[in-house]
């Protein structure tokens, strides 16, 4: 399996179409945003991952997710800080899409970046990065 995209979304909704064939409504995808407040605070952006399962394979996998404050080390995030961290396992039918849906409570001490490190069982490693601004004047 693998992950197609990853990103960080203000709102995610799933409908049908015609086929039967299914839409998904990614609104607000974003890598940073104004903080609600000054920091020190703690947000939870949503991260999506749409996840394909190629035909053949068993449709079942764990997806992880590591919020880091670095870039260290982008092939081993699991082996330093971690602000916070998602394993979640899911079916999906072979030769169909998934999607994971991760709200990370973040802590931010001050503004700057986070990195969502996010694999499907033990492959390799998806960066996502989100930028905490100083609050909209």
């Amino acid at each position: 399996m693998q992950i197609v995209s990853a990103l960080f979304v203000e709102n995610f909704e799933m409908r049908q179409a015609p086929g039967p064939s299914t839409r998904l409504d990614l609104t607000g995808a974003m890598f940073s945003m104004a903080a609600p407040e000054p920091a020190p605070l703690t947000i939870s952006p949503h991260l999506v991952a749409l996840i394909f399962c190629p035909e053949g394979e068993t449709g079942q996998g764990v997806f992880e997710v590591i919020f880091r404050p670095d870039l260290d080390d982008p092939e081993r995030p699991d082996a330093g800080e971690h602000l916070a961290r998602n394993v979640s396992p899911f079916n999906v039918e072979p030769g169909k899409f998934t999607y994971r849906l991760v709200r990370g409570e973040l802590e931010f001490p001050d503004y700057g970046q986070v990195f969502a490190h996010c694999r499907v069982d033990r492959g390799p490693w998806h960066v996502v990065p989100f930028t905490l601004l100083p609050p909209a004047a």
